[in-house]
């Protein structure tokens, strides 16, 4: 390389280094605003004003008072345009205290963490632990338990067909040792009392 020649190439790439920085500080300003990223939908959406504002009858399943079968109660409950919202929603509504001399069928403490449907009409309705560290026991209890679970949704959501109940994101295999929950349940009519 003569002597000439590096002193110019020198020159040269400096040029064009400082013509590159200029291009990219130019185009960051000249970017026109894009649109905003989709968010991912969950069943824990928050409702708009107007679902807010919206109200479905639904039944809601409890023990009855000789603790033999569950009751039926037609109550309002709060509106959502997707079926794992609007699931979500029966569950919250069938965690409230019931009118006596009813009483819950899922354990006090209990609290609904998660809500998941499939395109199968599958609902995956996951609980906090106090649905098992809670429960009172007993094959009776425990089978009224799943039914009104199950059942809330099925009766109330003709696009849920079968539900399968989760503990902390996990399947388990019953809640008191006698109902075996590792798989989605279809609903049973004949726990209800009409």
């Amino acid at each position: 390389m003569t002597r000439l020649g590096r002193p110019l190439l020198v020159g040269v790439a400096g040029v064009l280094t400082a013509l590159l920085i200029g291009w990219l500080i130019a185009a960051s300003f000249s970017r026109p605003a894009g649109p905003p990223e989709a968010q991912p939908t969950t069943s824990a959406a928050a409702p708009t004003p107007r679902d807010a504002e919206r109200r479905i009858r639904a039944k809601l399943l409890y023990v009855s008072e000789d603790g033999q079968e569950l009751a039926t109660v037609d109550r309002e409950v709060p509106f959502a345009e997707a079926t794992a919202d609007q699931a979500r929603r029966l569950l919250e509504a069938e965690l409230t205290a019931p009118p006596e001399p009813l009483v819950p069928a899922i354990p006090a403490g209990t609290r609904l963490r998660q809500v998941y449907v499939t395109d199968r009409g599958e609902a995956y309705v996951d609980f906090s632990r106090e649905l098992i560290t809670a429960h009172p026991g007993g094959s009776l209890n425990e089978l009224l338990t799943v039914h009104a679970i199950v059942n809330v949704l099925t009766t109330n959501l003709p696009a849920i067909t079968a539900v399968q109940v989760l503990v902390e994101g996990k399947e388990v295999e019953t809640l008191a040792g006698h109902v075996d929950i590792r798989r989605p349940l279809r609903p049973r009519e004949s726990e209800e009392k009409r």
